[in-house]
Parts: C-alpha cells; structure tokens; sequence
C-alpha cells in the first residue's frame, strides 16, 4: 500500500510537472473602441504578478503563460477583459470603454468636473454617437440624443437648424448659447463633426448661471479632439452616398387639368401650349438625386510635456432640388506644451463654406414647391425660342401666373460663401499646489457675401406674364469678430481626505463688433456682366458694435464625494441695455446627495444613487443693438409752403431703462445606476419662469413719436417638463449591445404681455397664423373651426340667423362653428385651433457588436404637435385656377354633396384661416441605420492597420406620421414661423457607404 501511495504521488507530480511545462509566450496588440493602440496597458496571467505592459505601438510579448490558462488586460478608462489563451500565441484584444469611468469627469462652464460632484442637469453626447449620423452641421447630429433638447432639421444643404434647449422661454431669440473649446460662437456651422470629442448641454441655472446674462437658453460646449501621449496616429475617415426624396403630391395631369379649369371655372386655356399635348411633372423637375461626398484626415500624438492633433476635412452635399447644395473645407490645429509650471496652448480652426441656396421662400413668397404644384402640367420647361430658354404661362390666354420653378432655380446663380476663423490661445500656471491661474484670448471671425445673378427673360413670346427686360445683380456682403479675453483663478483644495473644495473667480471682457453692405443694380445692356454699376442702383451699410463685461465667482464643495453643495455668482455688464441698468446680477444654488456612497448601499447593486436640486438665474441679451436708443427716420415728410418736403424726426422712444430678460430655474433631479451602472436612469423636474421679456408696447400719439411703440421689459413666461433616460449597456462577451432611451415633455404659458393682448405673425394670404396671448402656450395657431359643408340654402341659413339675407355663402361652402352664438360668422368665432410645440419628444439608440460587425439603429420622434399646411391651401384651396391635387375632382357639387372638399372658388372666408389647414404632426423617424464590419488586423497579410472598418448607413429610412405634408418636420429660427409648412425643404432619404481607417 505504501508503495502505490508513493508512485501515485509521484505520478501526480510528474503529471503536474508536465502541465507546467505547457507554457507557451503569447505576443498581441492591445488597441482602443476605434482601433487606435493603447500604450501603457497592463497584461498579466491571471491569478499570478507574471505581467508586463504595451508598448507605444500597443504591442506586448509575455512569456511563460499556461497554454490553458488565461490573461487580464486592463487600462484606466475601459473595462478590464479577461481572454482565455486556448494555446494561441498571438492575441488582438480591442478594448471597451467603461461608461462609469468614461462619465468621471464632465465638462462644464469654465472648467471640468467629476460626474459624482455634478449638481446640475447635463446631458453629454460623444463622439461615436455624433459621427454615427453623417451630416452638414453638428447640430444636426444632437436631434433626439439628449433629453430636452429640441432639433429641427431643415433639408436644405447648409442651412443652420433650430435648436432649443428645455422649450421656450422668451418671445424672441430661444437658441442656446454655443461654447467651442471654451470660445463662445454663434453656431456650430463651421465645426467639422470628427473633430468633436464630446458635446456637453447644460439645461439648469446651476450649470448656465456662470454665463450670467447668456445663459437663460441653455448653452451647448463643444470639446474637439486633442492629442495622446504615444505613437503619432494617422485616421482617414470617408464617407459617399447619394440622397433622394420619392415623395411627391398627387397633381392634375394635364387632361384633368384642362377638364377641371373649364368645368370649375369656364376657363379654356387657348395658347399653343395648352394643346401640346405634353404632361410635365414639374415635381420632378425639381427634384434630383443629390451626391454626397465627405474625406478627413487627421494626424495626432505627443509626449509628456507636449500633444498635438491637426485634421483637414472637405465636404459636399448636393440638393435634392436641382441647382442646391453645399460645400465645405474645413482645417483644425489643436496643441498645448508643458514647461515645468507652465502650459501653453491653442485651439484653432478654419472654415471656407459654400452654399447654393434655394433663391424663394421669403415669408409671402411663394416656394418652390408651390410653383411646382400651381404650374399648368401642358407647359413645357424649356423654350428655345423665348429669351432665357424657358417657358412659362401666359395669364391672359392660360389662365394663370404660377412661375416656372426650374427658370427660377436655374436661369442665372444664387451662391453664399463664408469664411470662419474660431479659436484661442491660453496659458496655465501653478502658482501653488492646486492653486491655478490661466488666461485665454478667444477670437470668433467671419465674413460672408451673398450674391445673386439673374439675367433677362421672358417666358413666352406671346406677351408673358413672367418677364425681366435687364439683368439684376445683388452682392452683400457681412463680417464681423468677437474677441473674448477671460483671466480666472482656480483652487482645488483636499482637507483630511474628505473634504473637498475647488473656487473659481473669473473676470471676462467680450468685444464684438460688426459690419454688413448691401447692394444692387441693373444692367439693360449685356446679361454677360455680373457686376454692380449706378444702373437702378441701390446702397445700404449698417454696423455695430457691442461690449460685455462680466465677473464671476464659483464655489463647489463635497464631502466625501457624498454631500455635495455649489454656489455662483456672476455680474454683468452689457452695451445693449439702457444706462439705468447696464449692470446685472446671476446666481445659482445646488445640492446634492450621493446616496449610493453611503456604508448601507455599498455592496449592493447599486452602483449609482444621486439625488440633486437647484435654483438660479440666468439672463438673456439676444436682441437687437441699440433699442435703448431714440432713432431718426430721415425721409420724413413735412408740409412746408403748401408741398411736401423731406426731413428728419424722431422714429423710436428712447427707453434707459431696458435690460437683458431674467429666467428663474429650478430643477430637481435623481440619477439611478445598478450593477455597475449596466442598468442606468435619470429623471429630471424643470420649472422655469422668465421675466421682463422684451415686447414692443404701443406708446400714446400724443407723444409725437412716428413709430408708435417702444420696447419695454414687461413680459413673462412660465415653462415647465419632465426628462427620463434610460440606459442598458451589456459590453461582456463577443456579443455586446446597449440600448438608451430619452424622453422630455414641455409645457408653457404666456404669463404677462404687459398690457399689450396678443401677439401675432406667421402672416400667410394677409392672415396672422401664430398668436401669443395672456394664459395660453406660446405661438399657438387661432383660426375659425370648421363644422362640415354646407349641403343645402337650408344649413346655410340656419347659420346664419343675424344676417339671413347675405348671399356670399352658398351651399357648397365651408361650415364654420358660430362660437358665439351671434347668428353670424365673423373674427370673433376663432378659438385656438393647434398648437406647434410638442408634447413628448423621444430618441431612442440601439447598438449591437459581435466579433467585427457591428450595428447602429437611431429613431427619434415627437408627439402631440400641430402643423399649419399651407400646401392643403394649394392643393384644394380653389381661389382661382392653377393646377390643384387630384382632391379636387371630388370637391362639392350640386352633384356631389362632398363634405370633405368644398366647391371651386366659393366664398372668402373658405380660405379664412381655420383647422381646414392644421394637421396632427407627430412622427416617428429611423434617423439612422448603420452596419459596419471592422477587418482583423492581420487581414492583409501584416499589421499595416490599426483599424479598418468598413460600413454602409442610411438615413431618415422610415418615417411613421399621418401629416400628408412631404415631411412632418418643419420650422425654422422664427418661432411665429414654427410649424407652419409652406412647401419647405423635405428631409431627404440618404444612402451611404464608407471607410474608416487608423495607422
């Protein structure tokens, strides 16, 4: 027995032996979520301090691993992986980023902060999400990724979207303010997309109170890409595709269109067009495929006293509607040195943009699209004959005026160019241990002209309606800079490892200054020369000049990384305001409570649990320069000797004590996270109310005073909303996905118009569409209320019991609702009759990796919105004759008792302003989709790549709306223009491929 013991020991041992002696060197590259090598990262045998670390190149070797055994890899920022060796002897390990440690530190206003400390409402964006949806601008890129934040795209190529921050809270400039590496910008036009790291929207006073009298909108920072320590890094990123929009309006064709004009309005069209025999689609006409076409190149790297990134990019779009689109080269240097104490840096860039614009659609102009509805299908486009080459309608034997679109867009040039320099230089000093001093001069310039060409025509040679015997030339041109000066100081201070303080005391100077000259001429002679002459000449310079000057002072202070209080306090000064109050005061209170961090929740699943509240005041001067100021109109007319002679007078009231409008915000928010914040949430409660909005109030006659009115500060608006996220992020296992969810509502309320009633715009066929009146939400549409049609004398009369012998309505005609009850139909009847801000805005992001593929699905949508359609105007409104939708066959006859469509060319008021017009706008979009398919390193034989992946995405794929408009999402920077449609520019269908790759 004995002897078995031993020689099964011994077997053991020499089985144990054997299996040590299978070890094997593994060798591999270690390499970031873009494929970019990650220097520095620890590998080691698990279980045992057999280790080493990645060179610059990302490369390892370590010996004396167990053939069965496995290694961990980890790096400060990503989740640690364990890889299973399985006899293998090289290994390529992509790491991921870990979301709880990438969220540490947050950029906010004038500084940087851990997420753990933050006290106010932010939502960040990065960079993997920006670039997932190619596009022109970068605000583009935020439309449903952030709660709270409200985009509104516009298809038009170059064209700056809406944007607003937390709904609406004045009655004039709602846009955030826009940060860039610490330079306030008017807009993120000029920034390339893959330049940006991260986009920061802070949404609370705790966050924007340090903008003091900018901050009332919200604030966007943008941080770009700088340089790491390591092996210098070359990325080229390209991307090609193709738009379309498919949809079009069901029009007459030209046998309907014929039979229509003379059976709706004894019309006979009697030109040699109108026999042609032709059946143009002038939708399609307008419409083309537009190219995409975008290439950027990047090199970075550095050392420990010194990064660098520079980047050169050049993108094109072109339109979906034909002689549209868009250009830009864009160029980007970031840098910073470190000598001892001292740091040196600068962020630069430059942008040259152009863009070919659609040249229509002023307010009251007719749009492009409703030429393309309006215009006679038996015309040709082209005409050799005619001088321009194209044809049109003539009124007196067609019947009708509408434009020729394609004419319009084609016969001479509408081009735009910009130019933008933005950037800073600054420099950091420690002057003690945590005590910081930085200064930083930041400079945003630019210089834009507009030029419009167009030469004579005449679009038909039998007397056109449509005719221009001279060629008119316009050239504008605008430039201006704002040049920020900012000295702060900085303290961070750790007292008995619990106590933490950081102090900022900030003064800020703000100089912006611009000019803008408008001209235009004629030239009967030659359409050959684009130049300006004294030929009907016209001139017009304006410029300004504005100057801000600020002083602020921030203390944060936590305990533990547990309780958590923050204070600021700005003074402001602007130019803008009256000499009785140049000066203003913005502050903000936050607390907050890590709950998670307490010794009961510590081992649980709980990784995140925050509750957090604050209150502040911010301002806002986005207005006008110079309304404190009285002006002088200089072509007054004064009756002198019995005729009239020009002079000058007092046009405005002079008002010294105007100032900037203040918002009151307050939030409350709870941040929730479990197993280490794989499961996440955020729910947010905003109430915000503005005051001493800016409103234009009529001033007395007996003042004198030719304009009649004077800005004052005397209106107020309350907001108020929710926000949720939701957030599941599994990066384990060779199969990872996440998906994130946000949600927001808005509701507001016009408190005070400081005795004014109401305010109207949104001015379409000489009717106000959007009101704002005391107790009701901003911008709302108020019109008359349809009740049906009108089917007999009997229904008419039974409306009308005031007036019964008026005979304008006949049966045929629309029925509106008699809201007063006084027998007659009049303005007094109107009642709101939509609203355009939504209810409910959404994103929702879903990601999946497996091995090297990798999916990207982004839907974003809103509920609960209005839109005026004007087009409903166009395409079934029957003033007069012009081509109509295919609606109109079907419209009332003595015949054909319709009680949808109304007769031809009834009476007035059915084209009064009613919810005829308004439809439900709520969609849901597939913004985008995005497959991708990153090829192993060793794909082509050697290392030559650190990534290379190829993809193909789309975007705006699916839209689910019951709008019949082209596109349920409209609007545009004036908010009395907010969900009107008047045949704008659609969102277009967009189908790329592309190329990423790093070395």
């Amino acid at each position: 027995m004995t002897k078995l013991k031993i020689t099964f020991i011994a077997i053991i041992a020499m089985l144990g032996q054997f299996a040590y002696s299978q070890t094997t060197t593994v060798t591999g590259v270690v390499s970031d979520e873009t494929g970019a090598p990650l220097p520095g990262a620890s590998v080691v045998v698990s279980g045992t301090t057999n280790g080493t670390q990645t060179d610059f190149d990302g490369n390892f070797t370590l010996a004396n691993v167990p053939s069965n055994g496995s290694i961990n890899i980890s790096y400060i920022g990503y989740v640690t992986q364990q890889i299973s060796v399985n006899g293998q002897s090289s290994i390529t390990v992509s790491m991921q980023i870990d979301a709880q440690a990438l969220d540490e530190v947050v950029v906010v206003g004038y500084g940087a902060q851990s997420r753990a400390a933050v006290t106010g409402a932010i939502s960040s964006v990065k960079s993997e999400d920006l670039n997932a949806v190619p596009v022109a601008n970068a605000t583009e890129a935020l439309q449903g990724r952030a709660a709270g934040v409200s985009v509104v795209n516009t298809g038009a190529p170059g064209t700056e979207p809406s944007i607003t921050i937390r709904g609406l809270g004045t009655f004039g400039n709602n846009s955030p303010l826009f940060v860039v590496d610490g330079v306030i910008v008017g807009n993120l036009s000029g920034i390339n997309q893959n330049d940006i790291e991260t986009i920061n929207v802070l949404k609370d006073a705790s966050t924007t109170a340090v903008y003091g009298a900018q901050g009332s909108n919200g604030v966007i920072i943008v941080t770009t890409k700088k340089g790491k320590s390591g092996k210098t890094q070359l990325s080229f990123n390209a991307h090609t595709g193709f738009q379309q929009n498919t949809q079009r309006y069901d029009v007459l064709n030209t046998e309907q269109y014929l039979q229509y004009a003379n059976e709706a309005f004894g019309i006979v069209p009697n030109t040699p067009s109108s026999a042609s025999g032709l059946n143009t689609n002038w939708q399609d006409e307008i419409y083309t495929t537009g190219l995409i076409r975008s290439y950027d190149l990047a090199a970075s790297g550095g050392s420990e006293t010194s990064n660098f990134r520079i980047s050169g990019g050049y993108f094109e779009r072109e339109g979906i509607i034909i002689e549209t689109g868009f250009q830009r080269y864009s160029f980007r240097a970031n840098s910073d040195f470190t000598f001892g104490k001292l740091k040196l840096g600068q962020n630069f860039s430059v942008n040259f943009n152009k863009q070919n614009p659609d040249p229509t659609g002023g307010v009251g102009d007719r749009s492009l699209l409703e030429h393309a509805i309006k215009a006679a299908p038996y015309l040709s486009v082209y005409n050799s004959n005619n001088l321009g080459g194209f044809q049109g309608p003539n009124s007196a034997a067609d019947g009708q005026d509408a434009e020729n679109p394609v004419r319009i867009l084609k016969h001479g040039n509408a081009v735009n160019n910009t130019f933008a320099l933005v950037g800073n230089i600054f420099a950091e000093y420690d002057i003690l241990d945590g005590l910081k001093f930085k200064s930083q001069v930041g400079l945003d310039y630019y210089k834009g002209t507009s030029d419009r060409f167009v030469p004579s025509y005449n679009d038909d040679s039998l007397g056109a309606t449509h005719q221009q015997a001279f060629a008119t030339i316009t050239k504008n041109t605008s430039a201006g800079q704002t040049i920020i000066y900012t000295n702060s100081l900085t303290y961070n201070k750790t007292i008995a490892d619990v106590h933490n303080f950081e102090a900022l005391l900030l003064a800020e100077k703000f100089d912006s200054k611009g000019t803008s000259l408008n001209a235009s001429s004629r030239n009967t002679v030659s359409d050959n020369i684009d130049e300006l002459s004294n030929e009907d000449s016209s001139l017009q310079s304006t410029s300004f000049e504005y100057n801000r000057l600020g002083f602020l002072g921030r203390l944060n202070y936590n305990y533990d990384d547990k309780y958590i209080a923050a204070v600021s306090l700005r003074r402001d000064a602007s130019s803008k305001f009256g000499s009785n109050n140049r000066w203003g005061w913005f502050s903000s209170y936050a607390l907050g409570w890590n709950i998670a961090k307490e010794n009961f929740l510590v081992d649980t699943n709980v990784s995140t649990l925050k509750l957090r509240g604050s209150l502040g005041y911010s301002g806002n001067d986005r207005i006008a320069n110079y309304l404190y100021s009285a002006t002088l109109v200089n072509n007054f007319l004064y009756p002198i000797a019995g005729s009239n002679a020009v002079g000058t007078t007092a046009f405005g009231l002079a008002n010294p004590d105007l100032k900037w409008e203040e918002t009151r915000q307050l939030n409350v928010g709870i941040d929730l996270g479990f197993n280490n914040d794989k499961f996440t949430a955020a729910l947010e409660y905003y109430e915000n109310q503005s005051d001493d909005l800016l409103i234009r109030v009529p001033t007395s006659t007996s003042l004198g005073i030719n304009e009649g009115s004077q800005v004052r500060n005397v209106g107020a608006v309350e907001t108020t909303g929710f926000e949720l996220s939701l957030g599941y992020n599994d990066f384990e296992g060779d199969f990872k996905w996440s998906a994130n969810l946000n949600l927001s509502t808005s509701s507001n309320e016009a408190i005070s118009l400081g005795g004014v009633d109401e305010l109207n715009g949104g001015n379409f066929e000489n009717q106000n569409i959007t009101r704002i009146t005391e107790g009701e939400s901003l911008f709302h549409f108020f019109g008359l209320v349809t009740d049906g049609i009108y089917q007999n004398q009997a229904e008419v009369d039974a409306v009308f019991t005031a007036n019964p012998g008026q005979t304008t309505v006949q049966p045929g005609d629309i029925r509106f609702k008699d809201l007063n009850n006084d027998g007659d139909i009049t303005s007094e009847d109107r009642a709101i009759i939509g609203n355009p801000l939504p209810d409910l805005t959404y994103g929702l992001n879903l990601s999946a990796d497996y091995k090297n593929w990798d999916v990207n699905m982004f839907w974003t949508g809103i509920y609960g919105r209005d839109i005026y359609n004007t087009n409903i105007y166009d395409l079934e409104g029957m003033p007069r004759l012009f081509n109509a939708g295919v609606g109109v066959l079907d419209r009332w006859t003595p015949t054909n008792p319709s009680n949808t469509v109304p007769k031809a060319g009834g009476a007035p008021q059915n084209l009064q302003l009613s919810d005829r017009f308004v439809e439900d706008g709520s969609f849901s979009r597939l913004k985008n989709l995005t497959i991708g398919y990153t090829l192993p390193n060793d794909a082509f034989g050697q290392e030559l790549f650190s990534k290379f992946r190829i993809y193909v995405s789309g975007q705006n794929l699916i839209t689910i709306t019951d709008y019949t408009g082209l596109d349920p999402e409209v609007g545009n920077g004036d908010l009395f223009e907010y969900g009107i449609d008047r045949g704008a520019y659609p969102q277009p269908k967009t189908y790329l491929m592309g190329l990423q790759v790093s070395f």
